[in-house]
């Protein structure tokens, strides 16, 4: 079994270490695809992912995580699990805990990543119980020594995978929009005005195909208020 998930208060502790960091983006967004990515940087990586500009995805604007993901894929490394809304919600239906379906995703990301890298560091951005991830890795992700930190960005190789995720996000975003002809928006508010016109346009089965059905934001959308 791999140690204890610990928290980290200074990630300067972790510099020059090789690792994998994980971080998702649209878990906040009730539109689009729900992205978990990893990357893993060493020591020799570390200066390059400088460079480029990695940092918290958040401090960058769209275009500039688009180009950066682009550099951080071709250079480093990197896994990405995304998941459509639509199954999204098959998934979220069965487990009926979000941070069940997180853990999951970054396991998966984790173990792929654990494959071709030989890590025996993987840090993440905490979400829920510390438990929760270490019990959805199989075998091989046990083997490793597993972080937990809050605000994880400011690792460098989570602050990279975060670029990653949120660089797909934005693709898939704009690709759902294009499937149903109408621009999809970002994050949780705003969005009543829209998903209401595509509940008048197609009821719940085109909602589930483009949004996260259990936030509030669906009951808003559905009841006319």
């Amino acid at each position: 079994m791999s140690q204890s998930p610990i928290a980290i208060i200074d990630p300067a502790a972790l510099v020059g270490m090789a690792r994998i960091g994980t971080d998702e983006a649209g878990k906040g967004d009730y539109f689009g695809d729900l992205v978990v990515a990893g990357v893993y940087l060493d020591a020799d990586a570390e200066p390059l992912a400088r460079e480029l500009g990695v940092k918290d995805s958040k401090k960058l604007s769209d275009p500039q995580v688009r180009a950066i993901a682009g550099q951080v894929m071709a250079a480093f490394p990197h896994e990405i699990v995304r998941i459509s809304p639509s199954t999204y919600n098959d998934l979220y239906e069965k487990m009926r805990n979000l941070n069940r379906l997180l853990a999951w995703a970054h396991a998966r990301v984790i173990e792929n990543l654990l494959q071709r890298t030989g890590a025996e560091l993987v840090v993440s951005d905490q979400f829920g119980n510390a438990d929760v991830l270490e019990k959805a890795l199989l075998h091989q992700g046990r083997q490793v020594r597993l972080v937990q930190i809050t605000q994880g960005e400011r690792d460098l190789a989570v602050a990279a995978a975060s670029i990653v995720a949120r660089a797909v996000f934005l693709q898939r975003l704009e690709a759902l929009s294009r499937e149903v002809e109408m621009k999809l928006p970002k994050g949780a508010t705003h969005v009543i005005g829209v998903g209401k016109q595509l509940f008048a346009q197609g009821g719940m089965p085109l909602l589930r195909k483009v949004a996260k059905l259990h936030f509030k934001t669906t009951q808003d959308i559905t009841t006319g208020r």
